[in-house]
């Protein structure tokens, strides 16, 4: 005996069910922050998981899979912070990068300016870190030193070989689906910002700069700065009219922070 035809909402709602993902697969789509967010960035010091921000900044060696875990169950989005373009004494995988990609040092105990033309060499090593935090569930990179074409490295690097490989960095992130963060490079922005997800700027206040980040927060990007020296009466009122995620902070980047506004 046939059955009767389902009434058609019906139909479409028994269909939808069948198309619906699964409860443990992934949204679709990488994080993307927008601008305003509050933020956290802690590099040095016992981590302090208790700030009331919805956004952490950690080191991505530093910390295990544990403590990431641990944030996002506190409702953090987490952001592994690694140096792509400076090597590290202190790094366990610092002995893999050959003599010949070591430049200067770039004013940091233990660490010297990486050739980032080599990128037959500093992709796949760079890989291996993306694939570091993607394993301990981060869910975005802040990769730091990315300006070598504008510092004394001891390379003839060019501006155009820093877009190739801030292009590189972006891609090994997006691959493994991570958002990334473009570091300073103010002067590049205009040609990166669609290839990052987000900005992370260090002292744009301080160099009457902060104008330079206005693409990301048109592209409704967050762009998440700090400053060291201005006090927060003197940078805060700018930076909330730009919509950055603007706090204060010791150069050590421990727990102590003062952000802008109430958060």
């Amino acid at each position: 005996m046939r059955r009767a035809p389902l009434p058609l909402a019906l139909l479409l709602l028994v269909l939808a069910g069948c198309m619906a993902p699964a409860d443990d697969e992934p949204p679709p789509g990488r994080w993307r922050p927008k601008p305003g967010l509050a933020w956290q960035w802690q590099l040095s010091g016992r981590l302090d998981p208790t700030v009331d921000v919805p956004v952490y900044d950690i080191d991505g060696f530093d910390h295990p899979k544990s403590a990431v875990t641990d944030l996002h169950r506190r409702g953090r989005k987490v952001i592994c912070y690694l140096s792509t373009g400076a090597w590290e004494d202190f790094r366990p995988d610092a002995g893999h990068f050959p003599k010949a990609v070591l430049g200067r040092g770039n004013g940091w105990d233990g660490e010297r300016w990486l050739d980032i033309r080599r990128t037959d060499v500093l992709g796949p090593l760079m890989a291996k870190r993306m694939d570091m935090c993607r394993e301990k569930g981060f869910d975005a990179v802040e990769p730091d030193n990315m300006d070598a074409y504008a510092n004394r490295t001891g390379f003839p690097v060019t501006a155009a070989d820093q877009l190739r490989y801030n292009r590189l960095i972006a891609r090994l992130a997006h691959d493994r689906g991570m958002s990334v963060g473009l570091k300073n490079d103010l002067d590049q922005i205009p040609q990166l910002v669609g290839d990052f997800d987000f900005a992370v700027n260090e002292q744009c206040a301080e160099h009457e700069e902060c104008g330079a980040l206005t693409p990301f927060i048109r592209a409704g990007k967050a762009v998440f700065h700090v400053e060291y020296e201005l006090g927060t009466k003197e940078f805060c009122p700018g930076a909330t009219r730009l919509k950055l995620s603007s706090m204060l902070k010791k150069y050590e980047l421990g727990v102590w922070r003062e952000a802008c506004g109430a958060s």
